[in-house]
């Protein structure tokens, strides 16, 4: 770990930032007498009732009571953590952070080096890129591609859009100068290296979508194929800079664009971000192609009160809206807005905007399904509540959802609702549903990542593990944790059925403590949700493996000709991620 930051340092910082130009860099502040006021960022309200006072260099809103000095603010506003927040706040003002020497002050000055290099290094990756775009061979072909999709130059300059060359090691060449370097590259996912222990560029003959975090650090990297076999987008794997379930493609820039997020809308890709920018609808955001995570929507209900969900209108568009609003549930505050857009069949953002133009889609946006009505839309779709059996099966499916669902507002009109559909007393029906878990907004203790979850979830209901089959081939997938995840599994396969068992078997190892976390992690589900999340999450490790190793085909078939055997087994995970795709 890296050592603590200096209590001097962190008084020496607050005495230099002014709370005034921090807040207001986010959230516009008019003068009122000797203090400035806005309407509060973190609670809904007409009138202003959010001061910030620059001779006690504190905020302090009278309507919701959050108050604090400029890190405080740093870390509500933006989500932070407070070594996050202490580290933006340095970088505002130009200042680098230091830390307390610790057992091993090598070492923590190592990481925190390599994570500068790392970032330097990413943001190195798409220059190269961008510089390729513009002067590469192939250039004028990629370019006729985005003008054909509509995207003009300020766009591309804007999202710093850019070109894998079709070369074997063009990155490679440019980055990879030395043995230290290359390591880098490899560690970033940013080149491969094959059975022979050759290296060769990760991305090659796509165009290229540099990832940002909320700080503006390239973390990584999507690329679209603009020709031949492969899958359609190829996103970086998770590694020591990126967590998939943690960014949003295009939050950075529309933070860039508006001081103020008024709304966001989520999409599916990152030609929809893209399209809908050129088009003026500057505050699109895409979930890097897996479904929106509690995290991300997290960072979005902190940065604006409006999100609209805008999904294909497909099966696989519909399941990614449900997942989206079960993760809502334990977020959503008084206050947040929350709307779902389902497009026509074989549209998307993209497409669509083109077509329209931006009035139509922003008329599509402003009629977008609220939150309640989808939430009954959607558990109605399949249920006839005009029977007796139907209003049943309604209620057992919808209470443990209300029970999840953190703000006291959304949870009365929910329960009114389902008062009317059932016709039962709303007092009846309120009286019978515990809320146990709902009393208290959600905080999580951890950042969980995909991982985590399917390992906490997996300690703190075993059971649901004996549902799966063992794979001993994910061992090969490129995720960190995948084989502490496997080696649990295989323990409850051999019998150990309760987390007690589980932990015990652990003690004394180096992941014991971080089991024991897990163990205590608030995951706020019931039994069955807890083994429909593990199952989602499990398939969808198998869904990455499957990436990866049709990757690692095509890869090696660039090479020489894949065998008869590599070939049809190429041709199968295909067709399973196509079928995945459509599930």
């Amino acid at each position: 770990m890296a050592g603590l930051i200096p209590k001097s340092f962190i008084q020496d910082l607050i005495e230099r930032a002014d709370v005034v130009e921090i807040v207001d860099s986010r959230v516009p502040l008019k003068k009122a007498g000797k203090n400035y006021q806005a309407c509060c960022p973190f609670h809904n309200e007409k009138s202003p009732s959010f001061t910030v006072a620059p001779d006690k260099q504190f905020y302090h809103c009278f309507g919701c009571g959050e108050h604090g000095n400029a890190i405080d603010f740093l870390m509500k506003y933006d989500g932070l953590e407070f070594p996050e927040a202490v580290e933006e706040l340095a970088h505002m003002l130009g200042l680098e952070v230091p830390r307390e020497t610790t057992a091993n002050p090598a070492e923590d000055a190592r990481k925190r080096a390599q994570q500068a290099s790392d970032y330097e290094q990413m943001e190195r990756a798409a220059k190269f890129f961008a510089h390729q775009l513009r002067h590469h061979s192939n250039s004028p072909q990629v370019i006729e591609y985005l003008k054909g999709r509509g995207i003009q130059g300020e766009t591309v300059k804007q999202f710093q859009i850019g070109y894998a060359p079709d070369g074997w090691d063009g990155l490679l060449q440019a980055l990879g100068s030395d043995q230290r370097s290359r390591q880098q590259l490899l560690d970033l996912k940013l080149i491969n290296r094959n059975e022979q222990g050759r290296h060769y560029d990760f991305f090659r003959d796509r165009l290229m979508f540099p990832i940002r975090d909320r700080r503006g650090r390239v973390v990584g990297f999507g690329g679209r194929i603009l020709q031949g076999d492969g899958p359609k987008y190829l996103n970086s794997p998770e590694t020591r800079i990126f967590h998939k379930g943690r960014e949003l493609y295009g939050f950075y820039e529309a933070r860039q664009a508006h001081r103020e997020l008024s709304q966001v809308v989520i999409v599916e890709g990152y030609m929809d971000v893209v399209a809908l920018a050129q088009a003026g609808i500057d505050f699109a955001v895409a979930s890097l192609g897996t479904a929106t995570t509690a995290d991300q929507l997290q960072m979005l209900f902190r940065a604006t009160r409006k999100v609209i969900c805008c999904y294909d209108g497909d099966r696989a568009g519909r399941e990614a809206a449900w997942r989206a609003l079960e993760n809502a549930l334990p977020l959503l505050q008084d206050g947040i807005e929350m709307n779902f857009l389902f497009l026509p069949d074989g549209e998307d953002p993209d497409s669509l905007v083109r077509r329209e133009g931006a009035q139509p889609f922003l008329h599509r946006l402003n009629q977008a399904q609220s939150f309640i009505d989808y939430f009954f839309s959607h558990l109605t779709e399949t249920i006839d509540v005009q029977t007796d059996a139907g209003k049943s099966l309604l209620l057992k499916q919808t209470k443990p959802l209300l029970e999840r669902v953190a703000s006291e507002f959304y949870r009365n009109i929910l329960i009114e609702r389902l008062a009317r559909l059932l016709r039962y007393e709303v007092s009846q029906l309120r009286a019978s549903i515990t809320n146990v878990t709902a009393q208290q907004p959600h905080t999580p203790q951890l950042k969980m990542t995909p991982m985590r979850r399917a390992i906490a979830l997996l300690l703190q209901q075993p059971e649901i593990g004996k549902e799966v089959p063992l794979h001993p081939e994910l061992a090969g997938l490129k995720l960190p944790g995948v084989k502490l995840l496997l080696r649990l599994h295989e323990q409850i396969h051999q019998g150990a059925m309760s987390t007690a068992q589980l932990l015990e078997l652990w003690r004394g190892e180096r992941e014991e403590q971080a089991l024991r976390q897990l163990a205590r992690w608030e995951h706020h589900l019931n039994s069955e949700n807890m083994a429909q999340e593990f199952y989602a999450i499990f398939a969808y490790f198998i869904d990455l493996f499957v990436e990866q190793r049709a990757n690692e085909l095509l890869a090696k078939e660039q090479q020489a000709p894949l065998s008869r055997a590599e070939r049809q087994e190429y041709l199968t995970l295909l067709q399973y991620l196509k079928d995945s795709e459509s599930r």
